[in-house]
């Protein structure tokens, strides 16, 4: 009999993890990396979607009616979904992690008839997760919130935090010695203008030459390359989740490479710091 109770014991975990959703893959390594084995993470933008438009599944529905918390942060998907699933799950607390984050314009260098459209609804950048930066303070945001759900783990929280924070200045410097030899103001091109914190933290100017995956007509193309000429541009960046078609033959004519980089890679650190690597060669 006692061999019985204690297998029925050992069947199961002897803790309850907190069961939290977020948006996109960024936040999950930044809530893993304070969370630990303490948490359960639901993504409903998994990878290699975008967050500008994705539909959950009805798994991860199922999955979003156990969160305890949901950790926004203010990418497209959220205006259309969040309400749903407030409705699916009303005792659900919403943490906002663009919180004290001061907010970019979304870049409409060339004024696009649908990107002046998307800014009047949209407004903001919402790429705010890459900046080194801006991680930190949702770092902090990610640990109240934690501590204030699961008390009893506190300690640990608390030293995840800082131990998640040491990262993200590792990662700073890193970047800064990428780029110390590369002059301010320094452009690279970009498919889609995700890197404006990025730029701006390290004194870059990303010049956008497709928005929302809208192909640049031939007139826009033409200026784009006289635009990349006269910036100096050193490379396009493209995402994985575009097609990269229209950058390849901006690249052909400018002589310069093509690199791919997903502002939603999970290993947020190494992505920035390659990032940098290849502006600053």
């Amino acid at each position: 009999m006692k061999k019985t109770v204690l297998s029925l014991i050992t069947a199961f975990p002897l803790f309850a993890a907190l069961n939290v959703a977020v948006s996109i893959v960024p936040q999950a390594t930044f809530v893993k990396a304070i969370g630990g084995e303490h948490v359960s993470i639901s993504t409903m933008v998994p990878p290699g979607s975008s967050p500008h438009a994705y539909d959950p599944k009805a798994s991860q529905m199922k999955a979003l009616s156990l969160a305890e918390l949901y950790f926004t942060i203010g990418v497209e998907f959220e205006g259309v979904w969040l309400g749903r699933f407030r409705a699916a799950n009303p005792d659900m607390s919403l943490i906002d992690l663009s919180h004290d984050i001061e907010k970019l314009r979304m870049q409409d260098e060339h004024h696009h008839d649908h990107h002046a459209h998307h800014e009047e609804e949209e407004g903001s950048d919402p790429h705010i997760w890459l900046s080194p930066s801006n991680v930190a303070i949702m770092a902090k945001h990610i640990a109240k919130a934690l501590e204030e759900h699961d008390p009893k783990n506190a300690d640990s929280y608390r030293h995840n935090l800082a131990v998640f924070l040491k990262e993200i200045e590792n990662t700073d410097n890193a970047i800064m010695s990428a780029l110390s030899k590369t002059p301010k103001d320094t452009a690279f091109m970009v498919f889609h203008p995700s890197w404006g914190y990025f730029a701006k933290e390290y004194g870059l100017k990303q010049v956008a030459m497709e928005i929302e995956g809208k192909a640049p007509k031939p007139k826009t193309l033409i200026h784009l390359i006289k635009e990349a000429k006269k910036q100096n541009a050193l490379a396009i960046i493209t995402q994985p989740e575009f097609s990269d078609k229209s950058a390849r033959v901006l690249a052909a004519e400018l002589g310069i490479k093509v690199e791919k980089f997903s502002p939603l890679n999970p290993k947020w650190s190494k992505n920035l710091i390659k990032l940098a690597q290849t502006i600053g060669k």
